[in-house]
């Protein structure tokens, strides 16, 4: 079961990449984020684990497998009889903003199962992450941009 979301974003993506990256900040755009806390040390680098905690969800921990830093992560959620995969993509955009790229990919059998009962739940929070961070970004970009 895939859940993705996209957003288009007026700042460049070296802007987006900070905030997006810096995860343990989460909580202070999103409301998707009640907190996120490493475990291995900060920073999105493979091995890297952080344990989140979401509105009407448990603490669950989520291990980097994959990081191509000012770029991309996935992290992943391994519980019994399921995996859950989320995917971050930072690309630029042919006029220098950005566009941000977010999946939940929920596998196994029980995983499958509950991604298609909290699919309304995961979609709306991909949404509050996708314009949080667009919000957060164009406010950074706007207050840092060099005068014209």
């Amino acid at each position: 079961m895939n859940t993705d979301c996209s957003i288009e974003i007026d700042a460049p993506p070296s802007v987006v990449w900070a905030i997006f990256a810096d995860v343990e900040r989460w909580s202070q755009w999103t409301a998707s984020i009640d907190a996120i806390v490493p475990l291995d040390g900060p920073g999105i680098e493979v091995g890297n684990r952080f344990e989140i905690k979401q509105p009407r969800f448990p603490k669950l921990v989520w291990e980097v497998t994959d990081a191509t830093p000012g770029s991309s992560w996935t992290w992943t959620q391994r519980s019994l009889g399921g995996t859950t995969l989320a995917s971050h993509e930072v690309t630029e955009r042919d006029d220098g903003g950005t566009l941000v790229h977010q999946s939940i990919d929920q596998r196994g059998p029980i995983g499958s199962l509950i991604g298609r009962v909290m699919r309304s739940l995961t979609r709306r929070y991909l949404d509050l992450e996708a314009q949080g961070l667009k919000t957060r970004s164009e406010q950074r970009w706007r207050q840092n941009a060099p005068s014209a």
